[in-house]
């Protein structure tokens, strides 16, 4: 509720005979903690009997009457445009006006919110993005053709960065979007401390094979060769249908990683030995989805 409409309703029940004490107790009882201070009320309740109208502030030298004309809400609207991440405070100082009527126009007027950016592996070239859709586009056709021979021929690999905690929170990198814009992006590419490389190799039917890399040693062209002869040596042990089969790989095409301790490996060999058959199946089948938005999406990273 704005400040006017508050000293509207302070108006309206002193002109009920209340006390300013009985008008406190009434705002208490319905805006709670945003209920104007006693001393507040008083205040406006002397002034009415003096015979104030008005519930609007005086205007004061070195600050403007807080109105939402037009000109306010395009001067704000071009403000946020130029820096998203502009703080309601510094939009506030910048006009000179209260950080209530800032917020207010955004979002009762320009319908914008302020939201943390999306974490992605990398902001992806127009070069990618073309193979990313182009890919999808094969692999989509493949999948709708034969579901259960693709489910047998399909392995996919992760490399992900096992973590001891959470390496940053997500709240400096709000920014502000306005309708229908999508959620911001921004590169993963803060180190932390404290945490391993993990590369687990898996299909439809589970886990094949998991590689933890070793301290002092780092992801290139030559230890992902070797990665990739580990798994044919254990697909045919594992997965012998596949052994004169042509395999479908899906690989990322991350780049090179390092790591420097192995401390929690045991927890993360617990974690996916503790996983059903099925969580597999179901995350292979849900890449007809993933295929489908990043087709239409123009192979861009795609939304969870």
């Amino acid at each position: 509720m704005e400040k006017s409409e508050k000293r509207a309703v302070i108006k309206y029940f002193y002109l009920k005979g209340l006390t300013p004490f009985q008008i406190k107790e009434e705002l208490d009882s319905t805006l709670k903690d945003s209920s104007p201070s006693y001393s507040t009320v008083k205040q406006w309740v002397s002034e009415f009997k003096k015979g104030r109208t008005s519930t609007f502030d005086e205007p004061r030298s070195g600050r403007p009457v807080e109105v939402t004309t037009p000109e306010m809400i395009g001067k704000i609207h071009m403000m946020v445009m130029e820096d998203r991440r502009l703080k309601v405070s510094e939009i506030a100082e910048a006009t000179r006006t209260s950080t209530e009527r800032v917020r207010h126009i955004l979002h009762e007027y320009l319908s914008m919110e302020k939201l943390c950016a999306r974490w992605v592996p990398r902001l992806l070239t127009v070069d990618q993005k073309l193979t990313r859709k182009t890919v999808s586009i094969e692999n989509l056709a493949l999948y709708k053709r034969n579901l259960s021979e693709f489910l047998r021929r399909f392995i996919t690999v992760d490399e992900t960065w096992i973590h001891h905690y959470t390496p940053e929170s997500k709240q400096q990198s709000k920014q502000w979007i306005g309708p229908g814009e999508p959620t911001p992006k921004k590169a993963k590419n803060i180190l932390s401390a404290n945490k391993f490389m993990a590369t687990v190799f898996w299909d439809g039917k589970g886990i094949i094979f998991i590689n933890y890399l070793e301290k002092g040693k780092t992801i290139n062209g030559q230890y992902y060769a070797e990665l990739l002869q580990c798994l044919k040596d254990v697909v045919t042990t594992k997965r012998q249908h596949l052994a004169k089969k042509k395999i479908l790989f899906h690989h990322d095409n991350a780049p090179a990683h390092s790591s420097s301790n192995r401390e929690v490996i045991d927890a993360v060999n617990e974690y996916f030995e503790g996983l059903d058959e099925s969580d597999y199946k179901n995350g292979i089948t849900a890449l007809e989805h993933r295929y489908e938005k990043c087709i239409n999406f123009n192979g861009e990273y795609v939304e969870k």
